[in-house]
């Protein structure tokens, strides 16, 4: 494959920190908010931010399910924390103000919205990540965790005993931000997914 363009759901959340994430680890990237520019990605990261907001802008936008038929096509995705919600088969907790997060079904998971708390309740910690030398400097910020991971759902990573990363072929989820940090092997390992080296 030549090189992949990855696009970065731009309709809240840190979209610019996964931009400069990618662009670090040497693809061409840009940033997503029409349907034209989704259906011309070859993978698609769904970043932080309000999990209810960014399904309310999917709704609104008219992405919702065109975004859902390319998951269910084999579009490579990578979700951080919000993202991670969306990807999800199930939401719990999954309302707020009278909208909910939608799931979008892309990894066979039942995931907790806000699990590790409210935002004053955000930390950092080392995290083991399966196939990556060394642990990873993970940023929890009102972050979910997964309950339930599927037959086929691989599990990269746990922090206080509870499921913060997964992976479903070539949907890639983690409920931390490593945009956050310097630390490109995340974006790296779903570049390398986008390519088919991983």
């Amino acid at each position: 494959m030549s090189t992949p363009s990855i696009g970065v759901l731009a309709l809240q959340g840190d979209t610019r920190e996964h931009l400069a994430a990618l662009r670090e680890a040497g693809v061409d990237c840009l940033p997503v908010r029409r349907r034209g520019e989704l259906e011309a990605v070859d993978g698609l990261v769904i970043p932080g931010g309000e999990s209810t907001t960014i399904s309310h802008l999917l709704c609104e936008l008219d992405l919702l399910e065109p975004l859902r038929a390319l998951l269910a096509d084999g579009l490579p995705a990578y979700g951080a924390c919000a993202g991670m919600i969306l990807l999800a088969s199930e939401i719990l907790d999954a309302g707020v103000d009278g909208r909910q997060a939608l799931p979008l079904c892309g990894i066979d998971m039942t995931v907790r919205r806000n699990a590790f708390g409210r935002q004053v309740d955000s930390f950092e910690g080392d995290v083991a990540f399966a196939g990556l030398d060394g642990p990873v400097r993970a940023v929890f910020i009102r972050a979910p965790w997964v309950e339930r991971a599927g037959d086929g759902v691989r599990v990269l990573a746990r922090a206080a005993g509870h499921i913060v990363a997964v992976r479903q072929g070539s949907v890639l989820a983690t409920a931390f931000h490593p945009e956050m940090t310097g630390d490109r092997r995340v974006h790296q390992l779903f570049v390398d997914i986008v390519t088919g080296r991983a």
